[in-house]
């Protein structure tokens, strides 16, 4: 469990605690094994463990996985959104184009870094929602990608 280096009576030891249970622990001094009465009962901290999920941004430049909708789906609209705040420098596509899965349809900068934001489904460009120059925020929409 824990390691401690000791100096009783100006002598130099190295404990190690490897059980407790109940007043009984057991201990190893110098490599020796001993069995120790406890007079007071030590409490355990409950400390929570804490466990985050798994975060992916909805334009991954993995093809093989599609955030917004299944490449092979030709119904419905895909949202592409931005991953970060930031400032769009540039838009590479318009109204109307049709685009490939990982094609750049922007630029923006965030905390200082170029960031190109991809499709992530086939289709036609929609409507676009930002232009050059604009701020956003994590989770605005950028781009609508819908059926070619």
């Amino acid at each position: 469990m824990k390691k401690y280096k000791m100096k009783i009576n100006g002598n130099d030891y190295e404990v190690e605690i490897i059980n407790v249970d109940d007043e009984t622990a057991e201990v190893s001094v110098n490599g020796e094994k001993y069995s120790v009465e406890i007079e007071k009962k030590i409490q355990v901290s409950k400390t929570p463990k804490l466990v985050r999920s798994v975060a992916a941004p909805s334009t991954d430049i993995d093809k093989s996985v599609a955030k917004t909708s299944k490449p092979t789906e030709q119904k419905g609209v895909g949202f592409i959104k931005s991953p970060l705040p930031g400032v769009i420098l540039g838009v590479d596509v318009n109204v109307g184009d049709n685009v490939k899965i990982g094609q750049r349809l922007l630029v923006l900068e965030a905390m200082k870094m170029e960031n190109n934001i991809n499709s992530d489904k086939n289709g036609k460009v929609v409507s676009i929602k930002v232009k050059p120059g604009d701020n956003v925020l994590e989770g605005d929409l950028l781009i609508e990608i819908g059926v070619e």
